[in-house]
């Protein structure tokens, strides 16, 4: 891959020695230590307050800190690994040491993209980089293309969700530094998949943040729900907003990641005339051009604002796609009845429906939990501008007290809400463990060091989750148990109830994959009808080439007939959820006995379908 873009900033080998440069107005003077030499060596200030000292006789591996006004020693706001730790030196890494073998890859198109999300530390026993390539074959034969990554920025001891991090060029040391990363994503492009990772610019965590020490990265102008904002337009946010969007070119370069998400944007505050997540689209763009790949920017957005995956040229920010938690809350909301919280703002299928028609379903109306109007049209987006999921990190570690869907509902409803999120128009996401129901909770875990922020924590994260009335005893973040408590079960593969589930899953995104109609991502092409009365839904997905889909879904216990439009064609049974290939055979009361036809004849006005359970056909027009 050629990239035509090089970071700038913090440790560069040249061969004959390394070019140490950062960006830090608020020091009177810098000094790069090496823990080679005895003394630190000083560093010229430049134009833009960019310090910067070349050291001969220096190379790759060389442990150094900055000496900031004679007195401090701290991390390089840039570096590439921080081994010893988010307190300790960094490292100096050559950037073009690794030999990928990924020449070929140039990503997949965005309506391709089924999103895995998983969690490094927890996804294998290990909890590191490598160990997750062994399980790479496996996804890709469970039918997913692209692995999201939780947060990998150097963080706080080696357990933590990554949102804590505060060294965002710097992989985490505990899961393999950078040599992993490297490692894993080659092996992602080699076995077909594209690679995401999550990516936090609206804040960085409490402990072993030092930017601050080196120039005017937080303003009190605004407040966020970590502090300080990010200062991306006040005075000297220049130089921070270069910071951010370097460190987005820095990961689709360097380390050949296929997309970025981009965590909770509405906890970016900026009023500059351009906005810097315009400005970051802009800059993937044009390295995604230059080097012919297929690179996107996937937001978490809060907002319901379509400006921001609104095309620029319409007046939008220009990112690709966001997270849909209108279309989460919905669908959550109808298979538990869930309503504290933000979940009382949403009504079951009636949302639903224009959660899948629409995108949003707050598109301007008023928001009960809110106590206010929220959001904006969607209607006109296309259907692969959201990421849609049936649970996630935060909703089950935030919105489930740590709970998973396997232990909030039966098989049936899990098999039920999965087939609503891969038949809808939309971008499917997974996470981990869920194509097998998963048993174990997902809570939040840390392991800081600094014991009043311990504390904080826990105070937290109590109140949370007694505000939640959430049953069960509270977890603990600090402490290990709880974050062994979150890791993957892979034991569970070999018990015949979850091999049927996995099962299930894989002929489902086989089937995502094989029929035009499911895979086209055409909204406009899409007709939802749905009754809160009857407990059904149906979806009826079109495509260019003729070919047709019927999606048939009873959120009934028992049985429902559920109407259909008149067509003039019939309809091939491809799924049926109920099928006792993808479980035990339920009881009469299910009418799982019975099953839903194989075919459905061009007259056909209904289909009986057994209870919790959904039905897929294809037909031509």
């Amino acid at each position: 891959m050629t990239h035509h873009w090089q970071l700038e900033f913090g440790a560069t080998p040249l061969g004959t020695g390394v070019r140490f440069r950062v960006w830090a107005p608020r020091a009177r003077t810098l000094e790069v230590r090496l823990a080679s030499r005895d003394q630190p060596i000083p560093m010229v200030r430049g134009e833009d307050d960019v310090f910067e000292a070349t050291v001969p006789g220096v190379g790759a591996d060389a442990d150094y800190q900055y000496v900031v006004d004679g007195e401090r020693a701290r991390p390089d706001p840039v570096s590439r690994w921080q081994p010893h730790g988010v307190h300790g030196a960094s490292r100096v890494v050559d950037p073009g040491a690794f030999e990928w073998s990924d020449a070929a890859w140039h990503g997949l198109p965005l309506k391709e993209l089924v999103f895995y999300e998983l969690h490094c530390g927890t996804f294998t026993e290990q909890g590191t980089f490598e160990a997750v390539i062994a399980r790479l074959d496996y996804l890709k034969e469970l039918g997913v293309t692209a692995v999201e990554l939780m947060p990998v920025g150097e963080f706080p001891g080696g357990r933590n969700w990554g949102y804590d991090g505060v060294e965002l060029y710097a992989p985490q040391s505990t899961y393999g530094g950078p040599a992993g990363l490297k490692k894993l994503v080659d092996a992602c492009h080699r076995t077909g998949l594209a690679v995401v990772l999550d990516v936090v610019y609206n804040h960085l965590g409490p402990e072993g943040n030092y930017l601050g020490e080196y120039g005017p990265y937080f303003t009190s102008r605004y407040r966020t729900p970590w502090g300080d904002a990010i200062n991306y337009d006040g005075p000297g946010s220049d130089g921070v907003r270069r910071f951010f969007v370097d460190n987005a070119l820095y990961w689709v370069t360097e380390y050949h990641i296929d997309a970025l998400r981009l965590d909770a944007v509405h906890g970016i505050f900026d009023f500059s005339a351009q906005h810097v997540l315009e400005e970051m689209a802009l800059a993937v763009q044009a390295v995604a051009h230059r080097a012919g790949r297929q690179i996107w920017l996937v937001a978490e957005s809060d907002l319901n604002d379509v400006r921001v995956i609104r095309p620029r040229d319409l007046g939008g920010h220009g990112l690709d796609s966001q997270w849909s938690d209108d279309f989460h809350h919905s669908l959550h909301t109808t298979l538990t009845g869930a309503t504290r919280g933000y979940f009382a703002d949403f009504a079951g299928l009636r949302d639903l429906n224009k959660a899948i028609a629409d995108g949003f379903v707050y598109d301007g109306r008023r928001s009960r939990f809110r106590e206010r109007r929220h959001g904006s049209s969607s209607a006109s987006r296309p259907g692969e501008q959201f990421v849609i999921c049936q649970q996630n990190h935060d909703q089950i570690a935030n919105g489930s007290g740590g709970a998973r869907i396997s232990q909030l509902m039966s098989t049936d409803g899990q098999k039920l809400g999965a087939a609503l999120v891969v038949c809808s128009p939309n971008l499917p996401l997974l996470f981990m463990g869920q194509e097998y129901g998963e048993l174990a909770p997902f809570y939040y875990f840390t392991s800081h060091g600094d014991a009043a922020l311990i504390e904080a924590v826990r105070r937290g994260r109590r109140e949370e989750f007694l505000s939640f009335d959430w049953a069960g005893d509270f977890p603990d973040p600090q402490a290990e148990r709880t974050f062994v408590a979150s890791k993957l079960d892979w034991s569970l593969l070999d018990r015949p109830a979850h091999a049927s589930l996995l099962r299930f899953f894989r002929d489902l995104l086989a089937l995502r994959r094989a029929r035009a109609p499911l895979n086209n991502c055409r909204k406009d092409l899409t007709r939802v009808s749905s009754s809160e009365q009857g407990q059904w839904l149906v979806i009826e997905r079109d495509d260019p080439s003729g070919q047709l889909a019927l999606c048939v879904f009873n959120f009934r216990a028992e049985p429902n007939e559920v109407p259909l439009r008149p067509a003039s064609h019939g309809w091939r049974l491809d799924l049926d959820s109920a099928s006792p290939s993808y479980g035990e055979p339920r009881g009469d009361d299910s009418g799982s006995g019975q099953g839903v036809p194989d075919i459905l004849p061009p007259d056909a006005t209904s289909v009986r379908v057994p209870g919790r359970s959904a039905a897929v056909y294809s037909g031509s027009g």
